[in-house]
């Protein structure tokens, strides 16, 4: 099995995002800036540190308390936006390189926006490109010699450092062998799944019904993890790829 690992930069690393950041809880503003950083708290992508200067400081709850953190001291705040209550969780920083700047959780918010446009999960990272490209390479999906897929028109999707994705027509998906579940899964390049499907209890397909604008082309298509499943191009088994999103063989998923 290769291993697939994300594109990376080192922990750490602090640089601006030329982008317009905004976020919103309990249908109020709190921030909105042109000077967020970029910080690296894990390899595989950024967190946005937002100026205190351009947080609404009405929406701030000060708990008055201090946290000394890897990236150094910060005073611990809550938000609160009508009936809407996050405590615990912004943290302003004080000294150090980040001084004067927030760290919002993710999840306190009810959205983030980067320009006009929604963002999940984490910021994209700036080194990442993807691609979603219509082909006409022959792609069969198996399982345990089960054919799930067969398709001549699937759309391939690149993502650094990812194994290609095969987008396939729900047309040329065997449902049958497949059952519906209750999964739902985000991703900041391509947005929030429609859909998830197992075999044997084990989730191993997705679709986008609405994809982002960038990936368009996957709208109401079906892919399935080729980690888990066996994937021919072509007439050519490919390798199974080992990735963040699949532990093991067994299936067993972060």
């Amino acid at each position: 099995m290769g291993d697939f690992p994300q594109m990376a930069a080192e922990t750490g690393r602090v640089e601006p995002a030329p982008r317009r950041v905004r976020g919103t809880l309990g249908g109020q503003k709190i921030f909105d800036t042109t000077a967020a950083l970029y910080v690296w708290e894990w390899p595989n992508y950024p967190q946005y540190y937002i100026p205190v200067g351009d947080i609404a400081a009405e929406f701030l709850v000060d708990e008055q308390h201090e946290q000394h953190l890897r990236r150094g001291t910060a005073r611990r705040h809550g938000l609160r936006a009508g009936l809407a209550e996050r405590p615990a969780s912004v943290r302003i920083f004080t000294d150090e390189a980040l001084a004067g700047y927030a760290r919002f959780d993710w999840d306190a918010l009810d959205a983030w926006h980067e320009e006009e446009e929604r963002i999940f999960v984490h910021p994209r990272n700036p080194y990442v490109r993807v691609d979603a490209l219509r082909s006409h390479r022959h792609v069969r999906v198996e399982l345990d010699g089960v054919v799930l897929a067969d398709t001549t028109t699937p759309v391939l999707v690149f993502e650094t450092g990812l194994p290609t994705r095969y987008y396939i027509d729900r047309g040329d998906v065997v449902f049958a062998n497949l059952t519906r579940t209750q999964t739902r899964t985000a991703c900041p390049y391509k947005g929030v799944t429609s859909d998830y499907w197992a075999m044997g209890g084990t989730d191993i397909a997705w679709s986008y019904t609405f994809p982002t604008r960038q990936l368009q082309p996957i709208a109401d298509l079906v892919a399935f993890y080729n980690e888990l499943v066996d994937t021919f191009v072509d007439g050519t088994l490919l390798e199974r790829p080992r990735t963040h999103f699949v532990r093991s063989q067994d299936g067993s998923q972060r």
